[in-house]
């Protein structure tokens, strides 16, 4: 079995990122800025052009009849509609990015002046960091955990034996997986994530072996 993890396609929150979502004072309650963060923010014609190119990449990596899976929110659900419109992804909370809780789209001054007491903690050790307020999870606990349980999900026999599978999801998801999926810590995934980002559209393509999954390749949308 093969496994592709996808990050979404550029969304425009990825293109504008400080310009209209991390306002300070933020405009909004922690609720709303992550329901805005969940169910509005869409994909960029960038973004667009992306789903285009996965549309061609992914059969020839995946096969015809994959098992497809989707995070909850709507920039990973429409990349993945877009990218195989052939499958109605199965949508599951254990894709979902890193849940912020209060501090979603809080700037850094406005979160530290707001929240001390976790500071030290994002400052530096952010993948231990548990954002603050209801859902607000960490990268190493509960993000690590989800994955991990999706994982677990696909040995289950919820996907046909021999089935590929294709999982639209998020960075930090993603750097919750691949510290899973590869044995590794997640310190170690994170610094190489600090380095160079995984770009939108990405696909990192795993195939199954004895005892877990070997990463085979990084296929990365034209710039």
């Amino acid at each position: 079995m093969r496994l592709a993890v996808v990050r979404h396609a550029e969304s425009v929150e990825n293109a504008d990122k400080y310009n209209g979502f991390y306002q300070d004072p933020r405009p909004w309650a922690g609720a709303a800025a992550h329901a805005l963060s969940r169910d509005v923010i869409g994909l960029t014609a960038r973004g667009f052009r992306q789903t285009a190119w996965l549309k061609e990449t992914l059969p020839d990596v995946v096969g015809e009849q994959p098992a497809v899976f989707a995070s909850q929110y709507r920039r990973a659900r429409d990349t993945a509609e877009l990218a195989l419109p052939a499958f109605q992804a199965e949508v599951t909370g254990l894709l979902n990015e890193q849940h912020y809780g209060d501090a979603t789209y809080m700037t850094m001054r406005e979160l530290f002046d707001t929240f001390p007491d976790g500071a030290d903690d994002r400052r530096h050790r952010k993948h231990l960091w548990t954002p603050p307020g209801e859902g607000g999870e960490s990268l190493a606990v509960e993000v690590h955990s989800r994955v991990t349980a999706f994982l677990t999900l696909l040995s289950s026999g919820a996907v046909e034996a021999g089935r590929n599978v294709v999982a639209f999801t998020h960075h930090t998801a993603i750097l919750g997986l691949r510290a899973v999926l590869e044995q590794r810590p997640v310190t170690e995934v994170v610094e190489e994530s600090r380095a160079r980002k995984l770009p939108n559209a990405a696909v990192l393509l795993y195939q199954a072996a004895a005892g877990g999954y070997q990463l085979q390749q990084v296929i990365e949308p034209p710039a």
